[in-house]
């Protein structure tokens, strides 16, 4: 069934890359900025997935005003922007995944939450920005995801319709988003929230992107290891 997908949208944070230390570091350096303590790198991990005002709305806490929220995210984009790569990496396999789906002219496209600026240069830095026909970001369009806009908009500049479509994400937004605009849905089970698919459970879910490259592509075995 799967390996008729023509179109292959990923999230980014959680799903190609793990940015988690450099989200964190830029989370804290803004707290720090604004005279309260740290938190745990796992904490701010479950923060992340709706964008950056949202990351910033939920790490500042309940008591922050819209003021103090906007001059933390102004610090936020300014930090992070200076430190996106300090130890932002691709997870195993995606490289190797996005070589084989792109030979086999399956085209690949990014959804993010995450300015779209900021996404495009991270996957320039990481060299796979060549393999993604676009690449759109929390910013790209009036609503984020969970909204469909997105998908749409790839569908219809890609050409290809919601059954040979597949969203692939590491949360419930991203499985929410794939439902909103009737395709089909990844879990990667290495990411950045996988506890939220037992609520919302996306149509399979991966350890590892070598699995994902196995069922989309027919001519492909699963590898050991996974």
């Amino acid at each position: 069934m799967l390996e008729g997908m023509d179109l292959v949208i990923f999230d980014l944070d959680g799903t190609l890359i793990d940015s988690k230390l450099d989200l964190a570091h830029a989370v804290n350096a803004t707290r720090r900025h604004m005279e309260l303590p740290e938190l745990s790198h796992d904490l701010i991990s479950t923060y992340v997935g709706n964008g950056a005002p949202v990351l910033l709305r939920r790490s500042l806490g309940p008591e922050a005003s819209d003021a103090d929220v906007q001059r933390g995210l102004e610090f936020f984009l300014a930090y992070y922007h200076d430190h996106k790569l300090d130890y932002t990496v691709l997870y195993p396999g995606v490289r190797e995944a996005l070589l084989q789906l792109s030979a086999d002219n399956v085209k690949l496209a990014v959804l993010t939450n995450k300015p779209v600026k900021i996404s495009k240069a991270i996957l320039e830095g990481l060299g796979v920005a060549s393999h993604f026909f676009q690449v759109y970001g929390g910013n790209s369009f009036e609503q984020k995801k969970p909204d469909p806009i997105g998908i749409l908009a790839l569908m219809s500049e890609a050409g290809v319709p919601p059954h040979q479509t597949m969203m692939v994400g590491d949360s419930a937004v991203d499985v929410r988003t794939a439902r909103n605009a009737g395709v089909s849905c990844c879990g990667v089970l290495f990411g950045f929230q996988p506890d939220t698919f037992s609520g919302e459970p996306p149509d399979f879910t991966v350890e590892r992107m070598e699995e994902l490259t196995a069922r989309l592509l027919e001519d492909r075995t699963a590898r050991a290891g996974h």
